[in-house]
C-alpha cells in the first residue's frame, strides 16, 4: 500500500508540477498571452483522458502479466524523453494558428511522460481494489489531489524563486526518473499478485455491471462544467491581471482543492454536504457574474482575484461535490475516471478551440455561471437524502440565483455590443471597434476586452493627428520630436499596433516599423482605421512575437538602429512580462541608434511597471527618466512613459529637457529577467474602494 499510494503520490505532484513549468518555457514564444494558458490546458486534459483510457483500457483487456510488460515498456521508452525542454524548432513563426502550434509543442515535448503520469492514478487503484475495499481506493483519488496541489502551490513559492528555468526543467526530469524506478517496482508487485480486474471483481462480488446512461452523463456534465468554470475565471483573472504562471495557477489550486474536499473524508465520503454547498455555490456563481457586469466590465486586482479564485472553489465543488455523491462501485473504478476525464477533455477543448472560433465574444463563461444555477436546482430536487422541505428551500435558493446570474449575463453582453461596429476574436482574445459620440465629438476606439488600445477622431481636421496616450506630450511623442530635430530621416520602431497612431508622426522619407502579434489587429488598423494610410512615411508591419522578431534580426546583423524604439504592450492589465524583463531591456538597447530612446508605455491600472523598468535599466548602465503627461483638450489621454537610453545628453534635447524625471532603482523589488519576476510586487492594491463599488452597483 505504501509503494502504491507513494507512486500515485509522485505521480500527482509531477504532473502538476510540469504544467507551469512547460508553460512559462515556451509563453515567450506566443506573445504571453492569456491564451497560452488555455491551450496548454487543453492539452493537459486531453492527455489526462488519454491517460484514464489507457488505463481503463489495459485493466480491462488484459491480464496481470500483460499489464505488467506493456506498463514497463512504456514507462521504460518515456525516458528518452528526458530532460523535458522545448526545442527551438517548435518556435512559431509570425502569423502561424498558435493554438495548435502549441498543441504540436507540448506533444512533442512532454507527450508520452505526461500520458504515463495521468495513467497512474487509476491504474494502480485499480490493481488495488483486489486487496482493499471500494472507499480507500477513493481516499486515493483524494491523495492524487493533494499531490497536485502541493506541486502547485511549491512552484510559485519554492521554486520559480530560486532555479532558472533550465534548472526546473532538469530537476523536474531527475523526479521523473524516480518514479519511473517506484512505478516500475509497484507495477512488478501488481502484475505478480494482482488478478484481471474483472475477474476480481466477479471473485470479491464487487458490482460489475455498466452504470446507468444517466448516472454517465451526470458524471460527463459535471466534470466539464467544472473545467469550463475552472478556465473561463481563468482567462478573466490573466486578462485583467497579468499573464503569469501565479495567477494562472490560484485558480487551479482551488480547482483542485475541491476535489479534495469532495473525495476526502472519512470512508471516503467527502466533507460535500448539498446543504451548505448549493447555496454556496449559486451565490459564488451569481456575484461572479456581477463581477463581469461591473462598471467599465473589470474589478479592481484586490477584489477580482479572490472573487473569481473562491467562486472557482466552491462552484467546482458544487460539481465534484455532486460527482462523489454518484461514485460507482469498485469494478466501474476506471470507467468513473475515464467519463471524468472525457468531460474535463471536452470542457478544454470547447473553451480552448471551439469557442474562439464559433463565438465573437466571451458568452462561454457567464453562459456556465447560468448552468451552475440550474444543475444546483436539479440536483437539490432530486436528491433524495434530504427532507422534501430542505429540498423545496435549496430550489428555490438556486432559482433566485439563477435567475440574477441570468440578468447579470445579459447585463454584460449588453456592455460588450454597446456601440460596437465590429467583434473579432481569436486565440489572444476579443478585440471590439466601437463607435461613440456625436458629430465632431464622435470618436472610434479599438478596445481588447475592456482595455483601450486606441482611438481616433471621426471629424476629418483631427483625424489623423496623433492623440489618445501618444500626444505631442507624452513621452513617446516628446522622443519623436526630439529625434526629428535633427532634420534627418528616422527610422522608427513601435512593438504594439493597436490602431496605428505613432504613424501620424511619420514624415517623407521616414520608416515606421511596427511589430504585431495578432494578425486580427492588423486587419482592424487598416480597415477601421486610416493612420497607416494617411501617414507619409514608409510603412512596415512584421507579424509575431516581437522580440523574437528583433533577436532574429540582431543575430544576423542586422540591427534595425532605430532612432525611437516604442514598447507599447503593456497598458493592457495581461501585460507580456517577456517584454519587460533585463533580457529584453538589453535587446532593445542593441536596436537602437547609440543616441536613440527606447520608450516604454507603462501606463497600466493594476501595475506600477516604473520601478521595473528603473531596476532594469540601472542593472544595465542605462539612463532611465519619466515623463508623466496629463494633456488637456479633446481625444488626448493621460499617460505615463518610461524613456531609457544609453547616454544622458539624449535627454537634454528639446522638448524632452524639462519633462523628463530621473528615476532611481528600488533596490527591494529586484530585476526582473526571463526566469525571474514578482508582479505581487508592482501590484496597485485599493481593496476598500474595490469591495464597495461591487456592493454599490
Amino acid at each position: 500500500m505504501a509503494l502504491f499510494s507513494v507512486s500515485i503520490a509522485l505521480s500527482a505532484l509531477l504532473l502538476f508540477l510540469v504544467q507551469p513549468i512547460i508553460a512559462k518555457q515556451i509563453l515567450p514564444w506566443f506573445g504571453g498571452s492569456a491564451g497560452v494558458w488555455t491551450t496548454c490546458m487543453v492539452f493537459f486534459q486531453t492527455a489526462l483522458l488519454a491517460g484514464y483510457a489507457y488505463a481503463h483500457w489495459l485493466a480491462r483487456r488484459f491480464s496481470p502479466s500483460q499489464q505488467r510488460n506493456v506498463h514497463l515498456a512504456l514507462l521504460t521508452a518515456s525516458l528518452l524523453c528526458l530532460p523535458i525542454e522545448a526545442a527551438s524548432r517548435w518556435r512559431p513563426a509570425g502569423g502561424a494558428d498558435a493554438a495548435w502550434a502549441i498543441l504540436v509543442l507540448m506533444v512533442a515535448t512532454i507527450g508520452l511522460p505526461y500520458f504515463l503520469l495521468a495513467s497512474t492514478g487509476p491504474l494502480l487503484q485499480s490493481w488495488l481494489i483486489r486487496r482493499r475495499p471500494a472507499h480507500s481506493v477513493y481516499r486515493l483519488f483524494a491523495l492524487s489531489n493533494a499531490g497536485s496541489l502541493t506541486g502547485l502551490i511549491a512552484f510559485p513559492w519554492l521554486i520559480e524563486p530560486h532555479l532558472d528555468s533550465r534548472a526546473q526543467a532538469l530537476g523536474w526530469s531527475l523526479a521523473y526518473a524516480g518514479f519511473v524506478a517506484a512505478c516500475a517496482c509497484a507495477t512488478w508487485q501488481a502484475g505478480r499478485v494482482a488478478p484481471c480486474l474483472v475477474a476480481g471483481a466477479a471473485a470479491e462480488g464487487l458490482p460489475s455491471a455498466a452504470a446507468p446512461g444517466a448516472k454517465q452523463g451526470a458524471w460527463l456534465g459535471l466534470s466539464a462544467l467544472g473545467v469550463i468554470i475552472l478556465l473561463g475565471a481563468t482567462a478573466h483573472i490573466c486578462q485583467n491581471v497579468a499573464s503569469v504562471p501565479f495567477l494562472w495557477l490560484a485558480p487551479l489550486v482551488m480547482y483542485l482543492a475541491s476535489f479534495i474536499i469532495a473525495f476526502e473524508g472519512r470512508e471516503g465520503r467527502g466533507w460535500y454536504d448539498p446543504r451548505w454547498g448549493i447555496p454556496a455555490a449559486v451565490a459564488s456563481a451569481a456575484l461572479m457574474a456581477k463581477g463581469l457586469a461591473a462598471e467599465n466590465g473589470v474589478l479592481d486586482v484586490a477584489l477580482a482575484v479572490p472573487l473569481y479564485c473562491f467562486g472557482v472553489l466552491l462552484t467546482c465543488l458544487f460539481c465534484h461535490g455532486e460527482l462523489a455523491a454518484r461514485r460507482p462501485g469498485a469494478a466501474d473504478l476506471t470507467r468513473f475516471y475515464l467519463m471524468i476525464s472525457i468531460g474535463g477533455a471536452l470542457g478544454g477543448i470547447f473553451v480552448g478551440l471551439l469557442a474562439p472560433r464559433i463565438f465573437r465574444s466571451v458568452v462561454e463563461f457567464p453562459a456556465a455561471l447560468a448552468v451552475v444555477c440550474l444543475a444546483a436546482l436539479a440536483a437539490a430536487w432530486t436528491r433524495r437524502s434530504l427532507r422534501i422541505e430542505q429540498r423545496r428551500t435549496l430550489a428555490l435558493l438556486a432559482l433566485c440565483a439563477g435567475v440574477a446570474t441570468l440578468g447579470f449575463d445579459l447585463s454584460f453582453a449588453h456592455f460588450l455590443d454597446r456601440d460596437v461596429i465590429l467583434m473579432k476574436r481569436n486565440f489572444y482574445g476579443t478585440l471590439r471597434v466601437r463607435q461613440i459620440g456625436q458629430g465632431d465629438a464622435q470618436v472610434r476606439r479599438l478596445l481588447h476586452g475592456v482595455i483601450l488600445h486606441g482611438e481616433q477622431p471621426t471629424r476629418a481636421a483631427d483625424r489623423n493627428k496623433p492623440g489618445s496616450y501618444y500626444s505631442p506630450s507624452s513621452g513617446v511623442g516628446l522622443a519623436i520630436r526630439a529625434a526629428q530635430a535633427s532634420g534627418q530621416a528616422l527610422r522608427l520602431g513601435i512593438i504594439g499596433l493597436g490602431t496605428g497612431t505613432l504613424a501620424a508622426y511619420g514624415r517623407s522619407g521616414d520608416l515606421v516599423q511596427f511589430y504585431e502579434l495578432d494578425p486580427d489587429v492588423v486587419q482592424i488598423a487598416q480597415h477601421e482605421f486610416t493612420y497607416l494610410a494617411a501617414t507619409a512615411a514608409q510603412v512596415r508591419i512584421e507579424l509575431g512575437d516581437a522580440r523574437l522578431s528583433l533577436q532574429s534580426q540582431t543575430e544576423q546583423g542586422q540591427a534595425p538602429g532605430f532612432d525611437v524604439l516604442a514598447v507599447d504592450a503593456f497598458s493592457s492589465d495581461a501585460i507580456p512580462v517577456h517584454l519587460l524583463t533585463r533580457q529584453a531591456i538589453a535587446l532593445y538597447a542593441r536596436s537602437i541608434d547609440e543616441r536613440g530612446i527606447i520608450a516604454v508605455h507603462v501606463s497600466n491600472r493594476f501595475l506600477d511597471l516604473v520601478p521595473v523598468v528603473a531596476n532594469v535599466a540601472a542593472d544595465l548602465r542605462l539612463q532611465a527618466r519619466l515623463v508623466q503627461d496629463y494633456p488637456s483638450g479633446e481625444h488626448v489621454s493621460s499617460s505615463d512613459w518610461v524613456l531609457i537610453a544609453r547616454r544622458p545628453d539624449a535627454f537634454d534635447r528639446a522638448p524632452i529637457a524639462g519633462r523628463a524625471e530621473a528615476l532611481a532603482p528600488r533596490p527591494d523589488l529586484g530585476v526582473w529577467t526571463d526566469q525571474f519576476n514578482d508582479l505581487l510586487d508592482v501590484v496597485r492594491i485599493r481593496p476598500a474602494s474595490a469591495l464597495r463599488a461591487l456592493v454599490v452597483r
